[in-house]
């Protein structure tokens, strides 16, 4: 598991612009969406091409969230990363210039649709209820990504729980579209992962001083069983 270290210059300049480190208090589980981004074979099976250990300790935190998001009412999704002729149609920038041939081709065939890499990690915990959604560039939102955000607004969603893999590139991507999408974002300092403790912690940094409330996996499943012990409490 990632060491969580937010820089204290981070949590200064957040007490100067809104008074406070955490921001939302309470979330409506009915209008609540656990966005788990990525957590494939192709990112954590041993020997994959993008194979990212620390996203391996990261499931249980994952887990519990979405078995909270289940009791209390909220949706899950889980992203699938995609890689098929559209893509590099769409998308040539990123192929052409960013990897090489041989890292290209390991790309391409383990994240193909209905390959053992595009596959989600046997150790989440998937229900029929679940929804999956396959997306093709590092953000969901990205236009001509996904159909995300067609499908949280159907169903009047406002806030995303983010978790996933990697941290740093396909969470924080999708997290900060999120916010400038008018979604409230809570991001999951013990349910993302990365290659390095730097390169977490400086998402996470970016994440609470502009784009989002940045928590534990308690503290999410906390908010989501807010209302139900409230409610027991009355």
């Amino acid at each position: 598991m990632h060491k969580i270290n937010i820089p204290t210059y981070v949590d200064e300049r957040s007490l100067q612009r809104r008074g406070r480190i955490k921001i939302f208090d309470s979330i409506d589980p009915s209008r609540t969406a656990h966005i788990i981004v990525d957590l494939q074979n192709g990112f954590m099976a041993p020997g994959q091409p993008s194979e990212i250990v620390t996203a391996r300790e990261i499931v249980p935190n994952v887990n519990s969230i979405s078995a909270a998001c289940r009791a209390n009412g909220a949706l899950n999704v889980f992203l699938q990363h995609t890689i098929d002729a559209t893509a590099h149609q769409t998308w040539p920038i990123w192929f052409d210039y960013f990897s090489n041939a041989e890292r290209r081709q390991r790309m391409d065939d383990a994240f193909a649709e209905g390959s053992f890499g595009h596959q989600l990690w046997p150790g989440l915990e998937v229900t029929d209820a679940d929804l999956k959604v396959k997306k093709s560039r590092f953000g969901a939102f990205v236009e001509g990504s996904s159909n995300l955000h067609a499908i949280l607004q159907e169903r009047g969603i406002d806030t995303l729980i983010i978790t996933g893999t990697a941290t740093n590139v396909c969470c924080e991507s999708t997290a900060r579209d999120a916010m400038m999408m008018n979604y409230k974002v809570i991001f999951v300092a013990d349910g993302c992962a990365t290659h390095t403790d730097a390169e977490h912690n400086g998402t996470l940094g970016n994440m609470r001083s502009i784009f989002a409330d940045v928590r534990t996996a308690a503290e999410v499943v906390g908010l989501l069983d807010q209302k139900n012990v409230t409610q027991a409490a009355e």
